[in-house]
């Protein structure tokens, strides 16, 4: 029984949304439809076409292969109006390993190219990073409950767009003064999961993690600059994301993304991700870089 109340979806009609919307639909041979999001009107959100492009790579190949890594490169924004073409180049099938090259399109222009690699399982030699120590999710407040405290401080569009109920909740471990940013280290954290349960198949987990990757990485680097991208006359924009797939794991159950930002100049910052099941494994880590550009006042 749904108990939700009729405008808040429950957590598993969030979930199917997200769901469906990183589902792509096959057109032709190697030639993908992603949907658009319900209601959107702006940019679309780097990770949606990520993982999109990944569905669409997932589909040209078959099990046992299971996507590694992928590259992507942005070239222009995504529109929300639209949906978005995803044409796929079956590159390379070797005994091991098989590479699909993926052109997202819209409006008969490419926005995105990503290179995709699939290896199939085997054993070998084993070592990892050491999860930081960190407090657990259970009794850190989500980000959704911390921004809605701001209140008034955060213009009423975005405040509307922050404290709606989303199908992955954040949780993170020191939380960012958005409003009033000061400068600091580097790094952050947060643990995040789908706030219902979804099936088995890995390939929708590693999709969903695609997506979720796209999250807390490139504010990362403007940390020690005591900016945010809620700052007046900041521009923000993924350039390129690398995403490493190392271990079987579940995006409904918690993971820790650990970030930190090495470099930043010329208006670009660099920035890394890894990401851990609550048990400590290393399952992900993520490399990016993005525009981080304060632009000058108009006269």
């Amino acid at each position: 029984m749904d108990n939700a109340s009729p405008s808040v979806p429950s957590p598993d009609r969030l979930v199917q949304g997200l769901v469906d919307l990183l589902d792509v639909e096959e057109i032709d041979t190697d030639l993908f439809r992603g949907a658009r999001r319900p209601g959107g009107q702006g940019r679309v959100f780097g990770g949606q076409v990520i993982a999109q492009a990944l569905q669409a790579a997932q589909r040209s190949t078959e099990a046992p292969r299971a996507a590694h890594s992928l590259h992507a490169y942005f070239m222009r924004p995504g529109d929300e109006r639209f949906p978005i073409i995803y044409r796929v180049e079956r590159d390379f099938e070797g005994r091991s390993f098989a590479t699909r090259r993926v052109i997202a399109m819209q409006k008969g222009k490419p926005i995105l190219n990503m290179a995709c690699s699939f290896q199939t399982p085997e054993d070998g030699m084993h070592h990892q990073d050491a999860m930081p120590d960190v407090p657990r999710p259970d009794g850190l407040p989500s980000e959704r409950e911390l921004l809605v405290t701001l209140g008034d401080q955060i213009p009423a569009a975005i405040r509307a767009f922050l404290s709606s109920v989303r199908p992955i909740e954040l949780r993170p471990i020191h939380p960012r003064q958005v409003m009033a940013p000061a400068p600091g280290e580097p790094n952050q954290a947060i643990w995040f999961r789908l706030v219902a349960p979804i099936g088995d198949d890995p390939t929708l987990h590693r999709a969903i993690l695609a997506y979720a990757s796209d999250f807390l990485l490139l504010g990362t680097s403007t940390l020690p600059h005591g900016v945010s991208w809620l700052t007046h006359d900041m521009q923000t924009a993924s350039l390129d994301h690398a995403l490493w797939l190392h271990e079987p794991f579940r995006a409904d159950e918690w993971l820790l993304y650990v970030t930190d930002s090495p470099w930043a100049g010329h208006a670009r910052g660099f920035n890394r991700g890894r990401i851990f099941t609550a048990d400590g494994r290393l399952v992900a880590s993520v490399a990016q870089e993005g525009l981080i550009r304060l632009r000058e006042p108009r006269g």
